[in-house]
């Protein structure tokens, strides 16, 4: 039988507002990507908040090399596979809800993630957010109508026509990619895709936040962190000594740093003394993010974080069949007979993430891309407590009203 594929990509990047794609092929749909004109939808259930927590941190926790820098964007791979879920039907649907949404049907799923972003596009602050999706449609299949519908409704997916196997495609895709992102990924192809190719769809996510209270650059200095491969000299934001939500339990410590925009925060956590990340990291659920949030407190706090920049990227397609989504990448097994015909079945052949994170005195920006490739066959109150993240630790910017990951990753080697 004829193999023909399909290319999912997803871009995670945080930013979440108005979505304006740069142009990549001719336009099937007047609207641009991110624009689409979704109904009004009920908030995400406790569910679903739990799933994308369990999601992320099971994530986090199978592609994370011991030693090395690792950041996932659970948010992103959210958005990503769900609009694949949208394609898919049988068995194959029933794991996607099951992995990304703890059984919940995909009317539900699909409600989640528009009031996910629609809630993030309308943060206040000096925030800036993106949130971008289009599907480019090539040649060799056709596309099931109701599938490219969802994905523009609920997904604002702008939905384009264009040769996958053409140089010009990838340029156009890239810039895409560059502008989505606000240049923190420069793109996600690095050449055409061949010509199974039949589709290519992205998500492109940005966020950019300045801290609550900011961090005095004054104050940066050189601290040594200690690393698995010995310790090296890192520069360390620092404020003295100032009221902070300060959590400190049996298994770690940390601290909770809100933005200026008053819903989204970064948590940074340190394992106790001698705890082994793997080790800590293995008892991450989907509810661990909500637990440390609710356990942090306003304290008198001298910290010290890490003044870094780290990037990650690698294949997901273990990770996720691990995570029980095998059958996807299964040509004997998968079903997307509701993403459309071609001259055989459909299938994910890989699942790959590429991120980026800046920290510093004023904020943070982070970035990040998720690509699915598918093919068919034929502490005491009077003191102040004092938190020194100087050995590896897991971070992430979360929603602090929901408790969901947007990013986790871990700190590992300056």
């Amino acid at each position: 039988m004829k193999r023909i594929r399909f290319l999912s990509l997803g871009l995670a990047l945080l930013l979440l507002g108005g979505c304006a794609a740069a142009g990549s092929g001719r336009s099937l749909t007047p609207a641009p990507a991110g624009t689409g004109t979704a109904p009004v939808r009920p908030a995400p259930s406790a569910e679903a908040d739990y799933a994308l927590g369990a999601f992320g941190a099971a994530l986090l926790a199978q592609v994370r090399q011991e030693g090395e820098n690792t950041l996932v964007s659970p948010l992103s791979a959210l958005l990503c596979l769900s609009m694949t879920a949208n394609g898919a039907a049988g068995e194959t649907l029933e794991a996607f809800l099951e992995v990304l949404g703890g059984g919940v049907s995909l009317e539900e799923l699909n409600a989640s993630c528009a009031a996910l972003m629609e809630d993030y596009r309308g943060l206040e602050g000096t925030t800036r957010c993106n949130i971008a999706n289009g599907l480019w449609i090539g040649t060799g299949w056709t596309a099931d109508d109701g599938f490219l519908r969802r994905c523009a409704d609920t997904y604002g997916a702008g939905l384009y026509q264009a040769d996958l196997t053409a140089m010009e495609t990838v340029k156009q895709v890239n810039a895409w990619v560059k502008e989505q992102t606000m240049g923190l990924i420069d793109g996600v192809l690095d050449r055409p895709l061949d010509a199974q190719a039949v589709l290519l769809l992205v998500n492109a996510l940005y966020l950019k936040n300045a801290w609550a209270a900011p961090f005095d650059p004054a104050k940066t200095t050189a601290l040594p962190f200690r690393s698995a491969a010995g310790t090296r000299q890192t520069e360390f934001l620092g404020n003295g000594v100032r009221q902070e939500r300060y959590l400190q339990t049996e298994r770690e410590s940390g601290v909770v740093l809100p933005y200026d925009d008053g819903r989204l925060g970064f948590l940074a956590v340190l394992p106790k003394e001698g705890t082994d990340l793997t080790e800590y990291l293995s008892g991450w659920d989907g509810g661990t993010v909500p637990a440390l949030l609710a356990a942090a407190e306003q304290t008198r706090l001298s910290l010290r974080l890490p003044k870094f920049e780290a990037e990650w990227g690698g294949m997901l397609n273990d990770a996720l069949s691990t995570l029980g989504l095998g059958a996807a990448f299964d040509p004997d097994a998968a079903d997307f007979s509701a993403m459309g015909t071609a001259d055989g079945p459909i299938y994910i052949g890989s699942v790959m993430q590429k991120t980026r994170i800046q920290v510093n005195e004023k904020g943070t920006e982070a970035a990040a891309v998720t690509a699915a490739v598918m093919e068919a066959m034929s502490m005491p109150a009077e003191e102040a407590a004092v938190l020194i993240l100087d050995r590896p630790f897991v971070y992430g910017i979360v929603d602090l009203e929901r408790g969901v990951p947007l990013f986790l990753g871990t700190f590992e080697a300056p």
